[in-house]
Formats: structure tokens, sequence, C-alpha cells
């Protein structure tokens, strides 16, 4: 069978692979890996792919309809979030009217709300898979006139929704190929705060973490954290690096994992993995505060680490119980102390408008995120998902400022989309604003952030971040938003 797996046009670089769907503020364009694995699968399993990341590419949906109708495909793989959904079924439309082909729709929000998201598409979606779909699509595919026997979706039969029995995590990691990463041009991919290029690595799948608004864990990927061997994760970086050499020189690799320390026997393995083979890479990994092992940062920082993204989330110890993200403020505090002992940088995450956040509180975050001082940071404003407890919480309580997923995007922008007694929408995205201004535009920064350039292509990633940080303030400014 041709099959397309595209990553489909929206908003200018509108990222569906971070964990909140928008248009960053330092306009990160992450690859998309999950519909790599999925493409990766279909290749495997025999079938002619084309892997398409429409965004990157910098198309429109004029070139959708162009590419459709010239290729022909027998079946089109899209992905879906929320802020993006009503676009993404019109692009639906878009393939059904300019070719017979059944059209696959995968991704958290269709993993969420499979029946309704069907019902709005009229027919233009034929099949949605739910949650972890590297073998469903396929299996949907090979299968297509017996879709009753395919667990994880929901589809049409005979002019009736049908949801089919439950798939189960993949249990194996090591049997999935690795990434289609051949398909894509891995030097449009940019993160100011990632070394340039980078390239991403998901070494386990699942969090068992239980915060109210992490939306992969909830939706895609589950609250058991699956690993790969540390054999098989080597064997993908030594993959990438013959597909993309020039991470050697300059660039990382970065652990998406949801949390790569939560094991640290395991990421020592890891690590110990990277330095037999000798392999002289730069990697970065997210992490948990209440996962601080001096010993373990230290055997990393030998291995290469060269920074933690962590999820310090709020400065209010109340904030922080009531996501259920269960650390403590001291947590944090102790955290930069051993990074900094073993010579680790640390790009710190915050959110405001987390469940009863106030003015007050999200004060607090801002001086919290100033005290702790990170190298980095990014501010985000709270997105309650549909499938995660966040949403539900938004729901029963009236936190939701709307359920017209067209206006969870300010201009493409990601923002807070909640609203409490305490603080109200505007407000939210105002202290997120406020972070990110009295973090980077402190001269103090600037000055250490140039000074501390280490190649050409190090230069370029500032140069290039710092561009679109002003971008965006530019486009707020434009907008009449205050700061």
């Amino acid at each position: 069978m041709k099959v397309l797996v595209i990553n489909e046009p929206f908003v200018k670089d509108f990222c569906r692979t971070q964990r909140w769907a928008a248009r960053s503020r330092g306009r990160v364009l992450r690859a998309p890996d999950w519909l790599a694995y999925a493409a990766a699968v279909l290749e495997k399993d025999g079938h002619n792919v084309r892997l398409l990341d429409m965004v990157a590419d910098g198309m429109s949906k004029i070139d959708l309809r162009r590419i459709i109708k010239k290729e022909q495909p027998d079946f089109v793989v899209l992905d879906s979030t929320t802020p993006s959904i009503y676009s993404d079924i019109e692009c639906a439309g878009i393939v059904k009217s300019e070719s017979g082909a059944g059209v696959i729709m995968v991704g958290p929000h269709i993993s969420s709300l499979p029946e309704e998201t069907l019902l709005y598409a009229s027919g233009t979606v034929d099949v949605a898979c739910i949650g972890e779909y590297d073998y469903t699509v396929s299996e949907s595919i090979s299968r297509y006139n017996n879709l009753e026997s395919v667990k994880g979706i929901v589809y049409y039969n005979n002019g009736s929704l049908v949801r089919n029995e439950a798939r189960d995590l993949i249990d194996n990691l090591d049997e999935l190929p690795f990434p289609a990463w051949r398909h894509l041009d891995l030097m449009k991919y940019f993160d100011g705060g990632k070394l340039y290029p980078y390239i991403d690595i998901i070494s386990g799948r699942g969090c068992p973490n239980s915060c109210v608004f992490c939306l992969w864990p909830q939706v895609m990927h589950g609250l058991k954290y699956r690993f790969r061997s540390p054999g098989n994760v080597v064997d993908e970086i030594e993959y990438d690096i013959r597909l993309c050499p020039r991470v050697l020189r300059g660039g990382e690799f970065f652990f998406e994992d949801d949390t790569f320390t939560v094991n640290k026997e395991r990421s020592v393995m890891i690590c110990e993995e990277i330095m037999r083979r000798n392999l002289k890479i730069t990697f970065s990994v997210n992490a948990r505060v209440d996962s601080a092992d001096l010993g373990m940062f230290k055997v990393m920082k030998k291995a290469g680490c060269r920074e933690l993204l962590v999820g310090f989330e709020s400065g209010s110890q109340v904030i922080l119980d009531n996501a259920h993200k269960n650390i403590t403020l001291e947590n944090s505090y102790k955290f930069m102390e051993l990074a900094r002992s073993a010579g680790l940088c640390v790009h710190g995450c915050f959110v405001i408008g987390l469940p009863g956040e106030t003015e007050e509180t999200a004060q607090e975050t801002v001086d919290f995120a100033m005290s702790l001082k990170c190298d980095t940071l990014q501010f985000s404003g709270a997105v309650p998902f549909p499938g995660t407890k966040f949403f539900e919480m938004a729901k029963d309580n009236c936190w939701l400022k709307t359920r017209d997923w067209s206006r969870w995007l300010g201009e493409g922008e990601q923002k807070g989309i909640v609203e409490y007694p305490g603080i109200v929408q505007e407000r939210i995205n105002y202290y997120v604003d406020l972070g990110l201004r009295k973090f980077y535009l402190r001269p103090v920064f600037i000055i250490k952030f140039i000074l501390s350039t280490r190649s050409l292509s190090d230069l370029y990633r500032k140069l290039r971040g710092g561009v679109n940080y002003f971008n965006y303030l530019l486009s707020i400014m434009l907008r009449g938003r205050r700061l």
C-alpha cells in the first residue's frame, strides 16, 4: 500500500509534538517523532511510505492538496491536537476530495475524544487510533476490510460508530524499529534551549507520576514507565549519527522520556553503554526534582550530559499539591544544589494557571523561578487538554474559558485557557510573559549567554533563539498586549 504519514499544516511554527501544542514563545520546532515511529513500522511491514513534515517545510493546505492529487495514496495518516483539530479535519477533507484514500487520524485529541471528532469530521476521517498507535496504524491498513479485528480504534461500520477493544501498551519497546528519520531534514528542527542540531531519543515511554495536567502519560503512553534496553538505545544513537553526522559537531541528543532519571540504575547503565562504545556525544534529559542523585548526575556528566530539563512548575506548595506534582519546594532547591555540584546546566519549566492559582501564587512562582538561578527557563500558560484529570477538574468547576477548540490559541501562540476566582485568563498570560521578561532581559543573563558560546553552531542557535523570542515580544506588543 502507498501510505503518506503527514504532520499537516496549521499556523506557522506550530509544534504538535510538544507538551503544550502551540507555537511556542521560543518558536521551538520538534521533529514528529511519534509519526516517525509509525512510519518505520509501516515500512517494516512492507508498505510504500512517505513521511512529510509540512510544518517544518513551510507548506500550506494548497501544497497538501497538490501533493495528494499528485501522489494518489491508498492511505493518509494525519496527526491531531486540540488547538488544531478543526484544521486537522479540514486537511482530512482535502485528502478525501483529491483522492480515494482512507484517512487515519492519530494523536492526543482524537485519542481523547474519538467519537466526537469522527462525528464532526462527517466522514472525512475513517479510523481514529486511540493512544499508542505504532502498530495500530499498520494493522488498520493491512486489515482495512476487517477493522473489527483491530484493537484500539474507533471507526464507522454501516453508518454507526464502533469502538473496539482497547489495545495494550507495547511491552517490548526494543522490538520497534528506529524512527524513520531518513524522510526528514533533521537540520530543520530547532529549540533555542538545546544545541543545534538536536535529535530526540525516546528510551522509555510512560510516567509513574500522576500530575493532573500532563498530557502524554494520561492520554498516549500510560503511567507505567516501560524501558528500552541500554544497548538498543545506544544502537539508535549510532544509527542517528550515521544519518546526521552534524550532531557530533556542536549538536546534541535529547532524551524525550517523561522522566529519564526516574530509574537511576537504568540511567547509569545507558551512560555506561555510551562510554563503553567511546561515543563522544552531548546529550540532555528530562528529570524530576525528587530523582536527584549526585552519583547518578556525575556519571551522566562523564558520559556527555549537558543539561537537565526539570518541571519545577510552581513556587507555591499549595499549587504543587493541587496539581498532584508530589514534590516540595525544598526538593527543588536540593536538586539545584546537586546539579550544580555535578557541573550540569538546568532548564527550568514553570506553569502559571494550575488549579487554585491566584495573583499571589503566580507572583510567588515568578519570584521562585528567579531564585533558583536556572541557566534557562520557560513559562507556559496552563491548558487542561481533553483526556487529563485537569480537564475534568476544569469542566466540573467551570474554569474553562471555552470548549471551542479554535479559540485555544491566540493567533497560534501558546496561552492559558482557564481562569479562577483569584486570577483571570489575561492575568495568567501576563505572569507568563512577566517571568520570561524578568529572566531573559537581564543584562547579566544576556552577557553570560553570549560569552558562553562554544561553537559556530552554538552562536547560530543563540542568535536564532534570541530573534525568535524578540519576534514573540513584538507580536504581542502589536496586538496591544501590555507587559
